[in-house]
C-alpha cells in the first residue's frame, strides 16, 4: 500500500482564485517541500482515496484509543466524532464502518503518561539547619486503586511507591539541597496498561546523609535544629525523612493536567506540607497506523489539520456564511487528542497550523487574521536548530509562497476587495498586517534572506496591479467607431477618477497605516500618464473637423480630464512634471463648437419653454411663469457649463466669459421678444380685459425675474476671481468696461421692458382714477365727503389688490408710484378747477387723505418718502385752504399776521407800545396804549397826524364790540397816547386761534382818506389774566413793531375768499383788506421793508 504523500502530482487549478506554486520533487519519498511557487488547489483534491483512507484511519485510531478526561470545551463522547470524521472525510457509512472495523483491529498503543515534576514549594525542613534535601520518587501503580473515588484524594500510609511498585518502574529525580522551594524541571515516561485501575504516585523525601554530631551541632541555629538532633538520634543511621507524597487516579486526570498538587502526610502530624507542581500528558508509543509508522507525527498531524480546517471552511461556505477561523468542539477535540497522543512540542503544533492555514489561505475562503497566531508562537519560540533540514526548507517555501500570493492579491486588490463587500477594507488591512508580521519574523529572516523590504514588493506590486487594471479596463471599454470611442475613453477616466476617489477615501488610508506606502500618489502617477497617452491619441485622430456630436464628447472628456488633473498634489509638491499639465492646450480647437452648442441649446430651450406658456402664474407667492422658471434654470446651465470650463489661461478665460455674458444677455432679450410676442397671441380675440391684464402682468413679472437672473451673473461666472487672474494680462479696466458694460446694456434694456410694461398697466388704471375723481366733486350737496369718497377708494382697493396679487413686489411698486404721481395730477388739475368750492374741495381733501392711506397701506406700499413729494405738499395745502369756510379762512388769515408780527424785528415803519390784560371777574379786556414811535412822516410837511384804532378780530367772533380810536395827535411822529379802553368780552373767544387785537395805526388827512401808517396785531390768548388772576402792576408793556398788509392778489387766503362771490362776509372782509392796502400803498416801503 502507498504511504502518505508518497506520489507528488500536479493538481488543477482553481476556479476562483488560482495561484501558481512551483514544488520540487526531493529524493525523501516521505517528506514533500514547497519551494518556488506553484498552484494550491482546494482541500478535495489534495489528497487520493488512498491517502485519505491512510489519514482517516490515524483520525479513527486517535479517537478510539482517547485517554483522559475531555477538555471543558472538547467534545466527551467517541460516537460524536466518529460521526465527525466521517463527515470531514466524506466517508459513505459502509467505508466508514469498514475502516472503523479496520482500526479496532489494530494493535492497541503502548499508553504513556508523561508525567513532568516542575517544582515545589513550601516542604518542611528536616535538616538541623532548618532546610531539607528533596528527591521525588514516582511510578505507576497498576491493579490498585484509590479508595474514595474522588481525584486527589490519598491513603495517608508511609510505604507508598518503595512498596507497592516494582523497583524497575520506580523513577527518580535529582537531589536539590538545603533548600525548602526546589525545582526539578524533569520529565518521566510511564507506561500503563489501564487506565481504569492504575494511579500514579509520588513520594518526596530528604536526603539524609551520615554526619557527626560535631558537625550537626554546627550548624544548630535554634531549640528546633536541637530537637531535631535528637529525634534523628534515635533512628536508623542513613534513614531518608519522609516529606509527603501524591496520588492521583488516571482516570481522573484530562488528557493534559498542569497544576499544583499537595503533599499529604502519612500521619496527622504536620497536614501541612507545602505543595507540589506537576504536568501530565497522556501519549501513545508505538501506535499501529500505517501514517504514524511511515511518516514523523509532524507531518502527519499537519495533513490532519489540513483537512480538518478545509472541512469547517467549506461547511461555513455552504451554509453562505464565512469562517471567523474558530475550530468546531469536534475538530478542536480531534486535533488536540491528535497532537497529544503524537506528544508534538507546542512549536511543532504552531509549525504545523502555520503551514496548514498558509498552504489553506490560498485556496479557501477565511479570514488571514488566523495567520498571526501561528506566526507569533512560532517567534517566540524559534530556535533553527529544532528543526531538521526538510522542515526549514518546508518553512521557508510557505514563507516565499505565501509572500508570493499575498503580494498576487494585492497587485488585484480592486478585484479581490471589492468595497461593494463591507469587510473588504478589513480583510486587506489582516492580509498586510500577515505579511508584515511574517517579514519581521526571525525565521523569515533567517530562511529568506534574499527576500526584499516588503514596502519595496508591495509597491512594486500595486504599479504593476494598477497598470494591469487600467489595460482591463480599456479592454472593458472597446470602442466600435470614432464617436464610441470618445465615449469609451470618457468611460475609462470616469472610472479612474472613481478608483482614486476609492484609494483617497479607503485605501490609502490602510497601506500607509501598515506600510508607509502612499497608494494615492503611486497610482495617480501611473494612471495619468497612461491617460494622457490614450487622450492625445484619441484627440489626434479627431483634431480635424469637430461635429457638435463630437464636441460634446470632447467637452465631457475635458471635464473629467480637469477633475483628474485637481485630484493630483499642488505643483508645489510633484516631484517633476505631471504627463496632463497643459492638457486643456489639447482642446482649444474645440473651443468654438462648445460656446456655439451651449448657446444653441439655450435659444432653443428658451424657444421652448416661451411656446409652451399660457403665461400664468405658477402660485400665489411665485408671481412668473413657467418660461421663467425654464429661463432661471437655462441660464443655470449656462452658468455651470462656465464653471465647468473653467478655462485655465487667464487671457483665454476673459474671451471665454465675454461670449458667456454675450449670449446670456442676448438671450435675455430674445426672451422679452418672445414673451411680448406670445402674450400678444394669447390676448388675441380675448373678450375679457382682465384676462389681457392678467397677461401682462405675468409677462412683467417674468422680465422682472429674469433681471434678477441677469444681475446674478457676476457672482454666478466668478468675475471677482477672474479680474485677479487676468490683472496681469489685461489692461486695467478693461474687465470693468467690457463685462459690466455688457451688463448694464442687458439691465437696462430689461428696466426699459419693465417699464413700459408697467407704465401700459397704469395707463388702464389711470383713465378709472380719473373717472372717479372727476365724478367726487359732481356729487350732490347733500352726500357726505366721505362718502363721496367711497366709490374711488372701492374702485382702488379692488386694482391695487388685483395688482399685488398678479405682481412682484418690485413691479407692483413701480406702478404705485405711476399711478400716485398721476392721481397728484389730477387732483390737483380738479382742486384749480373748484377753487370757488368749498364742498368739493372738502371732498378732494378727504380723497386726498384716503389715497394718501391707500397708497402707503400700512407700510407695504410706497414709503412716505415716496409719497410727500413737492406736489403732494402743495396740493395738501391748497385743499386745506379751500376746503375751509370763509370764516375758517379768515382765521387762518390772522394767524398768518399773528405769525408775521411774531416773525418781524424791524421797526422802519415804526412801533406802538401797549399794556393789556384779561379781568375775568368783569369779563372784560383791559387795554393801555401808551405810544406810538418812528412813524413815518406821511404829510407834506414832513410829519403825521398819527391816531391808532383798536379792533377786535375776527369780527364774527366779537361781532358787538365796535371799533375805538385814540385821540389825533397834530404833527407828531412819536406821539403818547396814554389812552385806556375797555371791551366787554367773554373769555372763550379771546383764546380761539387768531383771535387778536388789530391797532391800526392812521395819518389823519383832513381833505382825503386817511393814509396807512401801519398794523400791528396783539394775539388774545397771550394777555396776561385769561388763564389766572393778574394784578394791575404786574401788566408788562408790548412793544410791536408795524407791519403792511399783503396785496390781496398776493395772498391765497384772500384770493380764495375773493373768489366766493356769493359769500358776503368775504367780499366784506376782502374789501376792507384791499382798503387797508389801498392806505399803505403810496407809501409802502422798498424791498426788505414791511
Amino acid at each position: 500500500m502507498a504511504t502518505l504523500f508518497s506520489q507528488p502530482r500536479r493538481r488543477p487549478p482553481l476556479l476562483r482564485q488560482a495561484i501558481k506554486i512551483r514544488r520540487r520533487r526531493v529524493r525523501d519519498l516521505q517528506d514533500v517541500l514547497p519551494h518556488r511557487a506553484q498552484e494550491i488547489e482546494p482541500p478535495s483534491h489534495h489528497l487520493s482515496p488512498e491517502e485519505r483512507a491512510l489519514l482517516y484511519e490515524e483520525a479513527l485510531y486517535t479517537v478510539l484509543y482517547r485517554l483522559g478526561q475531555p477538555e471543558p470545551a472538547h467534545v466527551g463522547e467517541s460516537s460524536e466524532l466518529l460521526r465527525y470524521l466521517q463527515e470531514a472525510f466524506r466517508m459513505e457509512p459502509k467505508e466508514h464502518q469498514q475502516m472503523l472495523r479496520q482500526v479496532q483491529e489494530l494493535e492497541k498503543p503502548i499508553f504513556c503518561l508523561k508525567a513532568t515534576v516542575k517544582q515545589a514549594k513550601g516542604i518542611l525542613g528536616k535538616d538541623v539547619s532548618g532546610f531539607s534535601d528533596p528527591y521525588c520518587l514516582l511510578g505507576i501503580e497498576q491493579g490498585a486503586g484509590v479508595p474514595g473515588g474522588s481525584p486527589g484524594l490519598q491513603r495517608r500510609q508511609k510505604a507508598v511507591v518503595k512498596h507497592t511498585i516494582p523497583e524497575e518502574q520506580i523513577h527518580r529525580t535529582q537531589v536539590i539541597t538545603q533548600t525548602l522551594n526546589p525545582v526539578w524541571d524533569e520529565t518521566f515516561i510511564l507506561e500503563f496498561e489501564d487506565i481504569s485501575n492504575a494511579s500514579f504516585r509520588l513520594d518526596m523525601w530528604d536526603m539524609d546523609t551520615v554526619e557527626s554530631v560535631r558537625q550537626k551541632l554546627g550548624e544548630l541555629t535554634d531549640l528546633h535544629g536541637l530537637r531535631r538532633i535528637f529525634k534523628e538520634a534515635r533512628k536508623d543511621k542513613g534513614q531518608d525523612d519522609f516529606l509527603g507524597n501524591v496520588v492521583l487516579r488516571l482516570q481522573d486526570l484530562r488528557c493534559r493536567e498542569d497544576q499544583w498538587y499537595p503533599l499529604e502526610p502519612c500521619t496527622e502530624t504536620h497536614p501541612d506540607r507545602g505543595q507540589c507542581h506537576l504536568q501530565f500528558q497522556f501519549i501513545h508509543k508505538r501506535r499501529a497506523t500505517t501514517a504514524s509508522r511511515s511518516q514523523p507525527s509532524y507531518t502527519v498531524h499537519l495533513h490532519l489539520l489540513q483537512q480538518l480546517v478545509s472541512h469547517e471552511v467549506t461547511q461555513h461556505q455552504a451554509g453562505s456564511t464565512s469562517w471567523d477561523g474558530l475550530l468546531s468542539p469536534q475538530a478542536a477535540t480531534v486535533l488536540f487528542l491528535h497532537s497529544t497522543q503524537k506528544d508534538l512540542s507546542d512549536f511543532h503544533r504552531s509549525m504545523a497550523q502555520w503551514m496548514a492555514y498558509s498552504r489553506l489561505y490560498q485556496s479557501l475562503e477565511f479570514p488571514s487574521s488566523c495567520l498571526l497566531y501561528p506566526i507569533t508562537s512560532i517567534e517566540y519560540q524559534w530556535i533553527q536548530g529544532r528543526l531538521k533540514a526538510e522542515q526549514l526548507e518546508e518553512l521557508a517555501a510557505s514563507f516565499s509562497s505565501l509572500l508570493a500570493y499575498g503580494l498576487s492579491l494585492i497587485r488585484r486588490f480592486r478585484s479581490v476587495f471589492p468595497l461593494s463587500v463591507s469587510d473588504s477594507p478589513a480583510r486587506l488591512q489582516s492580509l498586510l498586517r500577515v505579511l508584515v508580521q511574517m517579514c519581521k519574523m526571525k525565521a523569515f529572516g533567517e530562511l529568506c534572506p534574499e527576500s526584499g523590504p516588503l514596502p519595496r514588493l508591495v509597491t512594486e506590486a500595486l504599479q504593476t496591479g494598477t497598470t494591469e487594471w487600467f489595460h482591463l479596463k480599456q479592454q472593458h471599454h472597446q470602442p466600435m467607431g470614432t464617436l464610441e470611442a470618445g465615449k469609451a475613453l470618457l468611460s475609462l477616466v470616469q472610472d479612474i477618477i472613481g478608483d482614486l476617489h476609492q484609494c483617497q477615501r479607503t485605501w490609502n488610508k490602510i497601506f500607509h497605516n501598515v506600510l508607509k506606502i502612499d497608494l494615492f500618489s503611486m497610482a495617480f502617477l501611473e494612471l495619468q500618464w497612461l491617460v494622457a497617452k490614450r487622450v492625445q491619441d484619441h484627440i489626434a485622430v479627431v483634431s480635424g473637423a469637430v461635429t457638435p456630436e463630437m464636441g460634446e464628447s470632447l467637452f465631457q472628456l475635458y471635464v473629467s480630464l480637469k477633475e483628474l488633473y485637481q485630484l493630483g498634489p499642488v505643483p508645489s509638491e510633484r516631484d517633476g512634471v505631471l504627463a496632463l499639465e497643459g492638457f486643456y492646450r489639447w482642446f482649444q480647437p474645440a473651443i468654438p463648437s462648445w460656446l456655439q452648442k451651449t448657446y444653441s441649446v439655450a435659444l432653443a430651450r428658451v424657444q421652448r419653454a416661451v411656446q409652451m406658456d399660457e403665461l400664468v402664474p405658477l402660485g400665489e407667492l411665485t408671481k412668473h411663469s413657467t418660461s421663467a422658471v425654464d429661463l432661471s434654470t437655462c441660464f443655470a446651465q449656462i452658468s455651470h457649463t462656465a464653471q465647468q470650463l473653467d478655462w485655465p489661461d487667464p487671457e483665454e478665460a476673459f474671451m471665454i466669459t465675454v461670449k458667456f455674458v454675450e449670449d446670456t444677455c442676448r438671450l435675455a432679450l430674445v426672451y422679452c421678444s418672445l414673451i411680448k410676442a406670445r402674450a400678444r397671441e394669447l390676448s388675441a380675440g380675448q373678450k375679457d380685459q382682465g384676462q389681457a391684464a392678467n397677461m401682462l402682468c405675468v409677462v412683467v413679472n417674468d422680465m422682472e425675474q429674469l433681471r434678477l437672473v441677469i444681475g446674478k451673473l457676476p457672482t454666478q461666472l466668478a468675475w471677482e476671481a477672474l479680474e485677479q487672474r487676468v490683472g496681469t494680462v489685461l489692461e486695467q479696466g478693461q474687465l470693468q468696461n467690457t463685462l459690466h458694460a455688457q451688463l448694464q446694456g442687458a439691465l437696462a434694456g430689461l428696466g426699459h421692458e419693465i417699464r413700459t410694461g408697467v407704465r401700459t398697466l397704469a395707463e388702464q388704471l389711470e383713465v378709472g382714477i380719473a373717472r372717479h375723481i372727476q365724478k367726487l366733486v359732481g356729487i350732490k350737496e347733500s352726500v357726505l365727503p366721505e362718502d363721496a369718497v367711497l366709490p374711488l377708494m372701492k374702485f382702488l382697493e379692488v386694482k391695487l389688490c388685483y395688482m399685488n396679487t398678479n405682481l412682484v413686489q418690485e413691479n407692483f411698486s413701480s406702478l404705485l408710484t405711476l399711478l400716485w404721481t398721476h392721481t397728484l395730477t389730477v387732483l390737483a388739475e380738479v382742486a384749480a378747477s373748484q377753487r370757488s368750492c368749498p364742498l368739493a374741495s372738502s371732498r378732494l381733501k378727504i380723497a386726498l387723505q384716503n389715497l394718501e392711506i391707500c397708497f402707503y397701506a400700512e407700510g407695504c406700499g410706497l414709503p412716505p418718502e415716496a409719497l410727500h413729494t413737492a406736489t403732494f405738499q402743495a396740493l395738501q395745502r391748497d385743499l386745506e385752504l379751500q376746503a375751509a369756510s370763509s370764516r375758517e379762512l379768515i382765521q387762518k388769515y390772522f394767524c398768518g399776521r399773528i405769525q408775521q408780527q411774531a416773525e418781524t424785528t424791524s421797526e422802519e415803519l415804526g412801533a406802538v407800545t401797549v399794556k393789556a390784560s384779561y379781568r375775568a371777574f368783569e369779563q372784560k379786556l383791559h387795554v393801555e396804549l401808551l405810544s406810538a414811535s418812528s412813524l413815518l412822516p406821511l404829510d407834506s410837511n414832513g410829519s403825521s397826524d398819527p391816531f391808532v384804532q383798536l379792533t377786535l378780530e375776527p369780527r364774527h367772533e366779537f361781532p358787538e364790540l365796535a371799533p375805538r380810536e385814540t385821540q389825533k395827535h397834530k404833527k407828531d411822529l412819536h406821539p403818547l397816547f396814554d389812552e385806556t379802553f375797555e371791551f366787554l368780552v367773554p373769555a372763550e373767544p379771546c383764546q380761539k386761534d387768531g383771535a387778536c387785537l388789530l391797532l391800526t395805526v392812521l395819518d389823519h388827512d383832513t381833505l382825503g382818506a386817511d393814509d396807512l401808517e401801519g398794523e400791528a396785531f396783539l394775539p388774545l390768548r397771550s394777555v396776561p389774566g385769561l388763564t389766572g388772576t393778574v394784578e394791575p402792576g404786574d401788566v408788562p408793556q408790548t412793544r410791536l413793531p408795524l407791519t403792511y398788509p399783503a396785496a390781496p392778489n398776493g395772498d391765497p387766503i384772500l384770493q380764495l375768499l375773493e373768489s366766493r362771490k356769493s359769500d358776503r362776509e368775504a367780499q366784506v372782509f376782502v374789501r376792507l383788506r384791499r382798503q387797508r392796502a389801498k392806505q399803505a400803498s403810496p407809501h409802502a416801503p422798498g424791498p426788505g421793508r414791511q
